[in-house]
């Protein structure tokens, strides 16, 4: 019986984006899953949902994820049907994600709670059910777990994923030159030899 290899994309990305890693991968299926929604519990549900489906056909299940998909994913409360998993560029601390975009729009927690979604100058949107969802669920994450950071990610910190890394064990290889998106040449051959290393 093959594998599966699931591919959760980031914000603005897209399913698609499962083919770079067909060729990596020959002795599996890979596919990737398009998620409708924008949230950390309905994200987490469709995932959920979906490799629910996927584990009726495959014994074994292999994530690699994407940015936020990382964190939709260890929303999901899949880490005990996935053989092992690989992060590139993982949202691990959405709550100071949150907390710097409040601080970069000088909108204070209370203002938040008051007015419940606030837009900010970037287009996003600061949400206080959001911002309480995180802070209910701490991530939880046992599957054995590889973890590409970039050295020059605005996103998330480097102590933040170090920390995550310690805690959850997962192993962690940083690209000192890298940024939070992987899409350069020098970046992807990075990336495809990261991955096959650990393979």
């Amino acid at each position: 019986m093959r594998d599966l290899v699931l591919y959760i994309h980031g914000r603005g990305g897209s399913a698609a984006e499962c083919e770079h890693y067909r060729a990596l991968f020959p002795r599996c299926d890979v596919t990737g899953l398009d998620y409708h929604t924008s949230t950390p519990w309905e994200a987490g549900a469709e995932i959920r949902e979906a490799v629910l489906r996927w584990k009726r056909e495959y014994e074994h299940i292999i994530l690699i994820a994407n940015s936020i998909g990382a964190y939709f994913s260890m929303n999901a409360g899949i880490d005990d049907m996935i053989q092992r998993a690989f992060f590139i560029s993982p949202v691990v601390d959405m709550e100071g994600l949150i907390c710097g975009m409040m601080s970069a729009a000088n909108v204070s927690e209370e203002e938040l709670r008051e007015r419940g979604v606030i837009p900010v100058p970037s287009g996003e949107e600061l949400r206080w059910e959001y911002l309480c969802y995180v802070r209910s669920h701490p991530i939880r994450w046992q599957a054995a777990t590889e973890i590409l950071y970039g050295g020059r990610d605005t996103l998330t910190s480097r102590q933040s994923v170090e920390a995550f890394a310690g805690k959850h064990g997962g192993r962690l290889t940083v690209m000192e030159q890298g940024e939070h998106w992987f899409h350069t040449q020098e970046q992807m051959q990075f990336l495809d030899a990261w991955m096959k290393a650990a393979l």
